[in-house]
């Protein structure tokens, strides 16, 4: 599929606006609430989360932009370096992460702004593309965040008022 600049920043911002939407939403003990994930896989929380989101977005900007990873992320494969944004971002206050999450959009819709349109269609690409702006936070989005925290509402919202 050729893909145009248009439609790639269209799904940009709409993921971002569900995303955002949803972090502004969280109580701060949805914060803390864990993802669902194997036991062998590091114990993400929905800041984690958010983090490791934010951080594969600002790796694909970085990378469309012809920047080069930063040098303690060299050589890394995927699972190290989700690791390593996992120690990083762990011990953050959420209104960290969240500063950090609104900060990338920006770098990510100036870097799209920056290509030339005809890099957008200029060869085939998947349906996708570029999966960590927008496919790859919505996965994560529902089902890890959203995952975490929609059993505590709906025990909110079926439990009696008090009258």
């Amino acid at each position: 599929m050729r893909h145009s600049r248009k439609e790639v920043t269209a799904r940009t911002r709409k993921e971002f606006q569900r995303l955002d939407r949803l972090v502004s939403a969280l109580k701060p003990a949805d914060w803390g609430r864990r993802v669902p994930r194997p036991e062998t896989k590091d114990p993400w929380t929905v800041k984690d989360a958010l983090a490791h989101i934010t951080y594969w977005k600002e790796h694909s900007a970085r990378a469309f932009a012809g920047k080069k990873r930063p040098p303690e992320l060299k050589g890394l494969e995927v699972n190290e370096i989700n690791a390593v944004i996992y120690r990083r971002w762990r011990s953050r206050r959420p209104a960290d992460v969240v500063g950090w999450h609104k900060r990338v959009q920006i770098d990510v819709i100036e870097t799209l702004k920056a290509r030339p349109d005809e890099w957008f269609g200029s060869r085939e690409r998947g349906a996708d593309w570029p999966g960590d702006f927008d496919g790859h936070s919505a996965w994560h989005r529902v089902r890890d965040m959203e995952a975490a925290v929609k059993p505590q509402r709906d025990d909110r919202s079926n439990s009696p008022s008090s009258e």
